[in-house]
């Protein structure tokens, strides 16, 4: 599945249907039940930026596509429209920028509804002064259905500490400036376990790693995979010089240059076909 691309279109579309079965998988000793995934696909994706000079163009005829249970990393130098190319996905674009193309989710148009897709910025909205169990405890009040019951997002909100590896930090604060709190993989997992309470069928990460070291860098992302295959997630993430560790860990890559896609297809096959190209 995949393949080269261009600015015209990609040559592989995704071959399954949005509507899977379901099924019933043991998880954390409890039975979890695996949801149909999110078939995301966008096509000739334009955004441009309204400004007293005019008109700047930040994407030109993007295409891509993201199957459940893998990952699509989209990499490219600063500037190239990563995090723009994201922003589209979840549609939350400036007010000053202007979208053109299809962005479907299993031949949909996108509709933002519970639990189906799931955004992390690269800022951190953390309060400082809570722990982490109150933070991820009162991001489950907020996000989680009103008729769940408590115990039940408690129950949800302990599972997705323990997934993140977070256990051994309930109780400390997540601390900041001169207030001495988690460390800066540990903060970003936090991010990610806000994210992860209404179990999206689609995730979106924008720069997941950013100022970790390698050995925090690859602890996250690979603790993304595992629960990226355990929940059937969509996930796409802007990443930015991954190790050669990370880069195995991805299914799909995005390579975008000013804007444009120059390679769209397995991650694995991209050093030969680009050097091919060259």
């Amino acid at each position: 599945m995949g393949g080269l691309t261009n600015n015209n279109g990609i040559n592989s579309q995704p071959d399954e249907e949005g509507e899977g079965c379901m099924e019933m998988v043991e998880s954390e000793s409890l039975v979890i039940r695996k949801r149909s995934g999110a078939y995301l696909t966008w096509e000739k994706l334009e955004v441009v930026v309204l400004s007293s000079d005019g008109f700047q163009s930040i994407l030109s005829g993007i295409n891509g596509y993201a199957k459940p249970g893998e990952i699509v990393a989209i990499m490219g130098p600063s500037g190239c429209g990563k995090s723009t190319l994201l922003d589209s996905l979840a549609g939350q674009l400036a007010s000053n920028t202007r979208n053109t193309g299809q962005i479907l989710i299993n031949g949909r148009k996108l509709r933002r509804t519970y639990g189906t897709m799931a955004y992390m910025t690269q800022e951190q909205a953390l309060t400082w002064t809570l722990t982490v169990k109150e933070t991820i405890y009162y991001s489950a009040e907020l996000q989680l259905p009103k008729w769940m019951p408590k115990s039940e997002k408690r129950e949800r909100a302990d599972r997705t500490i323990r997934e993140m590896g977070l256990q051994d930090t309930v109780n400390t604060r997540i601390g900041g400036w001169g207030v001495k709190g988690l460390s800066g993989g540990q903060k970003r997992r936090v991010s990610i376990c806000i994210q992860l309470l209404t179990h999206p069928k689609l995730l979106l990460l924008d720069e997941p790693t950013s100022g970790l070291d390698s050995a925090a860098s690859y602890y996250v992302m690979n603790q993304i995979v595992k629960l990226t295959r355990q929940y059937n997630m969509t996930v796409v993430t802007a990443i930015h010089q991954p190790s050669t560790r990370i880069f195995r860990l991805f299914n799909n890559l995005c390579l975008l240059s000013l804007g444009k896609t120059i390679y769209f297809g397995p991650a694995f096959a991209a050093n030969q076909v680009l050097l091919i190209l060259s």
